[in-house]
C-alpha cells in the first residue's frame, strides 16, 4: 500500500495497522499521571514509523494525538514512486492550486498532509530539485519554496532529503 493510501484511512483503520502500547508517562502532571497508564505509543507495522502521545492524563486524548503525529510522520517519510513523464497533480492537490497557479493549503486543512506527501513524492522523483518539481506541479519555484518553508517539519525533511541525495541544504 502506498503512502497516500495510509493517509486516506480513517483513524480506526489506521489504528488497526498499529501495535499500541500504553504505559505510565513520567514528568510533570501531578500524582495521577504516574498512577495510570495514559501514555500511548503507536508503532505502524507497514512502515515501521512510531508516534507517541503522553501530554494528557487521558489515554483517549493521547491516542488521538499519537494518531495525528503518525499521519504527519507518514506524510513526511513514506515516499511513493512518481512517473514524471505521466505525472499530473491528483485531484486533491489540484484543488490546492489556485487559478493564479499558487499552491496554497493551510496546515489545519484536511488536505494539508496528503498535499505535503504528494509534493514530497514529486520532489523526490525530481532528485530533490525544487525548480524541476515546481514545473511538474505547475507552480513557480518561489511558490513551492514558500509552501515547503512555511511548515518547519516539512522544510527540515526537504533538507534531509537533499543531503541524502548529496545536495546542499536549502536556506
Amino acid at each position: 500500500m502506498g503512502g497516500n493510501k495510509f493517509l486516506e484511512l480513517d483513524d480506526r483503520a489506521l489504528l488497526a495497522q498499529c501495535r499500541v502500547d500504553v504505559y505510565r508517562a513520567s514528568g510533570p502532571g501531578g500524582q495521577k499521571r504516574n498512577k495510570i497508564e495514559s501514555a500511548v505509543r503507536l508503532r505502524h507495522e507497514p512502515t515501521g514509523l512510531m508516534a507517541i502521545g503522553e501530554e494528557s492524563r487521558s489515554q483517549h486524548e493521547n491516542k488521538a494525538k499519537a494518531l495525528k503525529r503518525l499521519r504527519r510522520s507518514i506524510a513526511l517519510h513514506v515516499r511513493r514512486t512518481v512517473e514524471l513523464e505521466h505525472y499530473r497533480p491528483s485531484a486533491l492537490l489540484a484543488g490546492c492550486i489556485t487559478s493564479a497557479d499558487k499552491l496554497h493549503v493551510g496546515r489545519r486543512d484536511a488536505r494539508f498532509l496528503p498535499a505535503v506527501q504528494e509534493v514530497l513524492d514529486v520532489l523526490h522523483a525530481c532528485g530533490v530539485q525544487v525548480s524541476t518539481a515546481a514545473k511538474h506541479l505547475g507552480v513557480s519555484t518561489a511558490n513551492l519554496s514558500g509552501f515547503l518553508r512555511d511548515e518547519p517539519a516539512v522544510w527540515r525533511r526537504v533538507n534531509e532529503m537533499r543531503v541524502a541525495a548529496g545536495l546542499k541544504g536549502l536556506m
